[in-house]
């Protein structure tokens, strides 16, 4: 598209070109000044202006963005300016001189910049829903500009400046060069029409990211004009298909997965029950880039910086939680979300990231774990850095930086919940991010865990990352960022401290095997589950692992021992057959307990299930029993466990979690068993089905069936559907279900782009949440 008319308020005041006059061939240096419409020759004009004039291009925001009103014609009081500028911006075309057939002036300019044209298909941006030229830093782009005139190559030049938008401090002079150079800002006519000159433009593989004004400074003879080409941006972006960029991916298929996908899969639950929503990551839908953008302005990183994926990662990962600086997603891990959408609600980002953007930069409410992942998710794609969620199930919060995951238990063998501060999430979702890292020892770079849900301060900010996966799996805990706090979440071991009589405690049992299990991430190129806990730590229990252990232990703040009792020959074990429970029946499960020596052991055992939030936080104790056990020599015994519905059904929170835990003591021995097992009540899906085929542009009907699982009613049902092209939530205000009630919704669609596509819904509910489901559509074309 043109761009023959600049916008008056983001750059020269005037609709024509600034002209500088010179006495000699064309300068080098171009200068600045408001927009006239009268560009003079040959000596000084009579009309000074305002000040001294300036050497460097002003554009861009604050003060260094000229006024939109006309040039004065006055002269001030102050010194006479030694680069006159011409009249007023008002005036007319028939004032030109009559000379000016010998000015090279900038009539229009072609940025390419149409979705389906070779600048956005060879950069990898034509499936972002925007008109802008969006291209990839480290790679060429061409664009045509039309002149006054043919180009003289002996006596004219042509030069591009491009300035920040979104905040001030980045001004790039773009040369006219013969030959192109890798990795520099050049640009070179590959072409030349008439008054036409198609031209190809370098790019810096390590240049800051961000929106930018163009101007084009064209030189002659007799004199210099300044064409800015406003509105008409270019967004500059990550390019992980260009080998000097720091986040450079070499695998296609990957970059595919990591970059170009906008659809994904987050999985929650719990180990033993491993759940998976599809996450709308909407990285291209209108707007979203935009959204990105804004939002790293309001960072407190300096422009300059944003050529760094480490420091634009760090800073995404503070700014999509609202803690300390009003980012984009607003925490409530409690059971009440008046005011703003469940948590469980989401099923995409691009919502939230537009109603953030649109608001002005008021936090969204309300968010958890994997909203605060997905919303990552979608703004370092967005940005072109390789991102996915991840998913680390048993996941430990550490508090107090002893690496270890502290559990505290008094004299009869019951928690003591106001000590014990560590908690294990049944599962938590952060992000993973493809970058080198210079700043550390070489072998670092590749995967690093980014983690904007807000737990601990980091710097005095809530943020976590960028941290290397590879030091995580060596114990390497003093490589930065945060890397102590990822260790204790995926490899600490859980510890069981006794109160003695004296009120001090010591070390009673120690499980080194149930922290960071079945750690979970979506597989390239298909809907499947792949574990990664592998690169995560060696296999538990192994002597690599346990040299892991113990160097990241020199770094935490209490020595850790792991005293042992000298007959250890009873062994517990909670069990859980196949996928578990559902909500709305009854919870089974089994204690299994065996005796491994040849000796008759008995055992008393205090077994306690509480309601949970996901994070690990106790809501309230359900139910507690005692139980004793006789074992014979090298017997297992199984004891069933049930937890029936009417006992839970009025304690339950926003994820049906529950955590049964089980101590006690072997009499003869006195060895003390002890073991923890979150679980959680399975929910039902959304079932969708398409009753006809899609095809572009026309109707297509869905159906959309949920049947509720409680022998209550559902207050106040929404229903949220996206996906499908669509550049919105669709939002359903359904009402009240009955009891065990089956729902149908008959909604109508109008696809308008074909392929493959997902359609997402979910519903949410103050009884039940986590409920939603997808279906996959293909769309044919016209």
């Amino acid at each position: 598209m043109s761009s023959s008319v600049p916008n008056p308020t983001r750059g020269p005041s005037a609709n024509v070109p600034t002209t500088t006059p010179t006495s000699g061939p064309a300068s080098s240096t171009p200068t600045s000044g408001p927009a006239s419409s009268t560009p003079t020759s040959g000596p000084a004009s009579s009309t000074p202006t305002s000040g001294p004039a300036s050497s460097t291009p002003t554009s861009g925001p604050a003060s260094s963005t000229p006024t939109s009103g006309p040039a004065s014609s006055t002269p001030t009081s102050g010194p006479a300016s030694s680069t006159p500028t011409s009249g007023p911006a008002s005036a007319s075309a028939s004032a030109r001189p009559a000379d000016s057939d010998s000015l090279l002036m900038v009539r229009s300019v072609d940025l390419l910049k149409s979705r389906d044209g070779p600048n956005r298909r060879e950069h990898h941006t034509d499936s972002y829903f925007s008109n802008n030229l969006i291209v990839r830093r480290g790679q060429t782009f061409q664009m045509w500009i039309e002149l006054s005139r043919p180009f003289n190559r002996r006596s004219d030049n042509l030069q591009l400046q491009l300035s920040s938008v979104v905040t001030t401090g980045i001004r790039i002079s773009v040369p006219l060069v013969d030959v192109l150079e890798d990795n520099g800002w050049e640009m070179k006519i590959v072409e030349q029409k008439d008054n036409r000159v198609r031209v190809s433009v370098n790019t810096l593989a390590s240049a800051s990211i961000g929106r930018y004004m163009i101007t084009v400074v064209s030189f002659s003879p007799k004199g210099k004009l300044l064409f800015p080409c406003a509105p008409n941006d270019l967004f500059l972006l990550f390019n992980p298909w260009c080998e000097d960029d720091s986040v450079y991916l070499s695998n296609e298929a990957e970059r595919k997965e990591y970059v170009l996908n906008s659809m994904g899969r987050i999985y929650y639950g719990t180990e033993k029950q491993i759940g998976a929503r599809t996450w709308n990551y909407a990285q291209f839908e209108q707007d979203v880039l935009e959204a990105c953008l804004f939002l790293m302005g309001r960072g407190r990183v300096a422009l300059t910086e944003w050529r760094d994926p480490v420091i634009v990662s760090r800073m995404i990962s503070a700014l999509v939680n609202s803690n300390d600086d009003q980012g984009v997603l607003m925490g409530n891990w409690s059971d009440n979300y008046a005011g703003g959408t469940t948590p469980t609600a989401w099923s995409g980002s691009g919502d939230i990231l537009k109603q953030y953007y649109k608001s002005g930069g008021k936090p969204v409410k309300f968010a958890q774990c994997w909203v605060y992942a997905g919303v990552t998710n979608s703004v370092l794609r967005c940005l072109g850095i390789p991102t996915r969620c991840v998913t680390n199930f048993s996941s430990a919060h550490d508090t107090d930086l002893s690496l270890t995951t502290d559990i505290y238990i008094d004299e009869k063998m019951e928690l003591i919940k106001d000590k014990t501060n560590d908690s294990v999430w049944n599962f938590h979702v952060w992000n993973e991010s493809w970058m080198a890292r210079p700043d550390l020892p070489v072998g670092y770079g590749g995967w690093q865990v980014v983690d904007a849900t807000p737990q601990e301060p980091s710097q005095g900010s809530y943020r976590c990352g960028p941290t290397p996966v590879s030091a995580v799996r060596n114990g390497q805990v003093d490589l930065k960022f945060d890397t102590p706090f990822v260790f204790a979440e995926v490899n600490s071991d859980r510890i069981y401290w006794q109160k003695k009589p004296n009120g001090s405690f010591s070390q009673v049992s120690v499980e080194k095997n149930t922290i960071g299990q079945r750690i979970s991430t979506k597989a390239v190129g298909s809907e499947e589950r792949i574990d990664i806990t592998h690169l995560y730590k060696y296999p538990e229990g192994s002597e690599e692992e346990r040299i892991a252990v113990e160097r990241a232990s020199r770094f935490g703040s209490k020595p850790t021992l792991y005293p042992l009792p000298t007959d250890n020959d009873v062994s517990i074990e909670i069990v859980m057959v196949g996928e578990g429970p559902r909500i709305g029946g009854d919870a089974k499960l089994s204690i299994v307990l065996k005796n491994k020596g040849s000796k008759q052991r008995t055992a008393s055992l205090l077994y306690e299930v509480l309601v949970m939030y996901y994070t690990g936080v106790l809501k309230a104790t359900v139910k507690k029993d005692q139980i004793n056990v006789d074992l014979k020599p090298l017997e297992t015994k199984t004891i069933p466990w049930t937890l029936l519905y009417k006992e839970y059904m009025n304690h339950l929170v926003d994820q049906g979690a529950l955590m049964l835990t089980v101590t006690g003591r072997v009499n003869q021995t006195k060895q003390i068993l002890a073991t923890q097992f979150n679980f959680r009540l399975r929910t039902p899906d959304l079932i969708i089905t398409p009753l006809e085929g899609a095809v572009v542009g026309k109707e297509l009907t869905v159906k959309i069936t949920f049947q509720n699982p409680l022998s209550q009613v559902l207050k106040n049902v929404l229903f949220r559907i996206e996906g499908l092209g669509m550049q919105s939530v669709r939002k359903i205000q359904y009402g009240d279900v009955e009891k065990l009630a089956t729902v149908t919704l008959m909604e109508k669609f109008v696809p308008t782009v074909s392929g493959s596509q997902k359609l997402l819904a979910s519903m949410d509910c103050r009884l039940l949440t986590q409920v939603h489901g997808f279906a996959d559509i293909v769309v044919k074309a016209k």
